[in-house]
């Protein structure tokens, strides 16, 4: 049997597995997302949220899901219909593949590539065309401008969170996930991970993945006050499903590229404590807490207030980042904290 594994089908079958529990993992975490996501709004707002369907309500999310899989498929008359069903498909696969170069230990790992860093922005670079041909292909002048708000808002924090993680890569020598994380590796645990010597980066790139994200207080794409729900207002049944579960596999990317960059990954916060793939599990948990939380208790912005934060204030600023981090990589200024090329690279 062992031998089997290290034939060409052999080889193929278990790249199959792996692409199918990668597969499992993200989409069951999705059910428990769009739950906790619904919860935690509930329990702010002094409500009970989900609590019907199976224990604690926990099986609410799967009833959503099929109720949106049987009804029918609606799509207008002036339509083009392949733009548009391949719109939402485009946008969930898009946010699936970019999960293929995210590590959960060091050997756990679809695709262990050197440029992991390059192919998720490559990937996430284009998700924006699916909301784009969304809101083209419908036919109507609400989702073509939620569309156009969309790419505007997607690409000008892209360019913010490029920057940040360009300080990163400096510091790591590497754009591997797995030697950014072992980078973060020593004896001082939590203190060792790149949240401290890059500080004020991680609220710029919080901030910057809500506004990537379509979510509160960016949600402007989808502002159904101004724009009848934007992108999405012509869409039902599977193909909106798509798009939302799309939009939420990107949520949990962002917060497993929180992790990995600058929370340690799957390190133990304290030294002694085994490190362990339940860390980053764990940490990614809670970073989309914290997305939650924001969702329920701020207000959303306008768009000229959106535009501004990204162009004026968040571009200087990690601009000026990348150049004083280049500098304290370059004369190993605080002890080396800024250049760890021999642990990462």
């Amino acid at each position: 049997m062992a031998d089997f594994f290290t034939t060409p089908l052999g080889i193929g079958v278990i790249i199959v597995a792996q692409c199918l529990a990668v597969l499992g993992f993200v989409m069951v975490s999705l059910l428990f997302l769009v739950y906790g996501d619904r919860k935690i709004w509930a329990a702010v707002q002094m409500r009970r949220g989900p609590n019907v369907v199976g224990v604690y309500g926990l099986l609410q999310t799967v009833a959503d899901a099929l109720k949106y899989v049987v009804k029918e498929v609606v799509i207008p008359a002036g339509a083009d219909k392949t733009v548009f069903m391949l719109a939402p498909m485009l946008s969930f696969v898009l946010a699936m593949i970019a999960w293929a170069v995210i590590p959960f230990n060091d050997t756990w790992v679809l695709s262990d590539i050197n440029v992991a860093i390059l192919y998720v922005f490559a990937v996430s670079s284009l998700e924006v065309y699916g909301v784009i041909m969304g809101g083209w292909a419908s036919n109507s002048k609400y989702p073509f401008l939620g569309s156009l708000r969309s790419a505007a808002q997607m690409i000008s924090y892209e360019v913010s969170i490029g920057l940040i993680i360009i300080g990163v890569i400096i510091s790591t020598g590497s754009m591997n996930f797995g030697a950014i994380v072992n980078a973060q590796d020593g004896n001082l645990g939590f203190f060792n991970w790149y949240w401290l010597p890059h500080f004020p980066m991680v609220f710029l790139f919080f901030i910057s993945a809500l506004a990537e994200t379509n979510r509160p207080p960016f949600d402007l794409p989808e502002a159904e006050s101004e724009l009848v729900a934007g992108y999405q207002v012509e869409y039902s049944s599977t193909p909106f499903l798509l798009f939302m579960a799309g939009e939420y596999i990107a949520i949990f990317l962002m917060c497993a590229l929180t992790t990995l960059l600058f929370f340690g990954g799957w390190l133990s916060p304290i030294p002694f404590i085994p490190d362990s793939p339940l860390w980053m599990v764990g940490k990614m948990a809670f970073f989309f807490f914290i997305f939650a939380m924001v969702k329920a208790i701020t207000p959303r912005y306008r768009y000229d207030q959106l535009m501004r934060l990204g162009w004026k204030v968040f571009l200087p600023f990690s601009l000026v980042w990348v150049v004083f981090v280049a500098f304290a990589a370059k004369f190993d200024w605080f002890w080396g904290g800024y250049a760890r090329w021999v642990v990462g690279g």
